[in-house]
């Protein structure tokens, strides 16, 4: 890990995982420019044994370390850390950005990138997460209780299935929004991204994981209902607490 220069401890924390010194220093120094502090690693063992004592609110996370898995880091990380996950990659192929944000992350950028572009895209991120944070954190309809705390679903009888960071933001906004038809652009609008055949695919396996997980009858499920050509409707009968 490499050091950072003294900061605040209430600004937001951005952790940088390339392994690349030339991108590290360049987005640190942009990120701390615009007020974030930032750590900075170059192997995945050293990324992970930080975040035992430290939690960031962004992870930039590069998919070529030469240690270990990048996209298995990601989802990993969307299943227990709780941060933003944005992945910077030079694979441009639709079907790399749309198995990253399959696993987790809440955004792909493709190398090569303007500075400025990360900058913009981390505080979009986190004016989500601080709009969110604004809000309750649990949700209780048709038998289930969402816990957006500590991303967990719970069934009546206590038995509990985990969910990512990303598929708790499609849960939120349905939970938020319950018998009002979403659209897709509105989805892109609220929940961020490039819009097109990425962010369509991944929304689409979002929602089928999160039916999956409320044990939805994918032939006619009860509460994510699909209206073809115009977007989504969640049926369910919401309290927030």
């Amino acid at each position: 890990m490499t050091s950072n220069t003294p900061s605040l401890p209430d600004q937001p924390l951005v952790a940088i995982l390339d392994d690349e010194a030339e991108i590290r220093l360049m987005l640190s120094e942009a990120l701390e420019e615009a007020g974030f502090r930032t750590q900075n690693f170059a192997r995945a063992t050293e990324f992970e044994a930080a975040l035992k004592s430290t939690t960031p609110d962004v992870c930039l996370v590069d998919l070529g370390l030469p240690d270990k898995d990048g996209l298995a880091l990601v989802h990993r990380l969307a299943l227990e850390s709780g941060a933003a996950i944005i992945i910077i990659s030079g694979r441009a192929q639709v079907q790399d950005r749309v198995t990253g944000l399959e696993l987790g992350a809440d955004d792909y950028i493709i190398k090569p990138f303007d500075p400025a572009e990360v900058v913009a895209r981390v505080r979009a991120r986190l004016r989500r997460n601080r709009n969110t944070a604004k809000s309750s954190n649990t949700a209780r309809f048709n038998g289930w209780t969402a816990h957006f705390d500590s991303y967990v679903l719970v069934d009546e009888t206590g038995n509990e299935t985990p969910f990512s960071h990303a598929e708790g933001e499609v849960l939120r906004l349905f939970l938020e929004s319950p018998r009002r038809l979403i659209s897709r652009a509105r989805m892109q609008e609220i929940l961020g991204g490039a819009a097109g055949e990425s962010f369509d695919r991944a929304m689409d396996v979002r929602i089928s994981r999160l039916r999956t997980k409320l044990r939805e009858d994918p032939k006619n499920p009860r509460l994510i209902k699909t209206i073809y050509g115009a977007g989504y409707i969640f049926l369910g009968e919401v309290r927030w607490e």
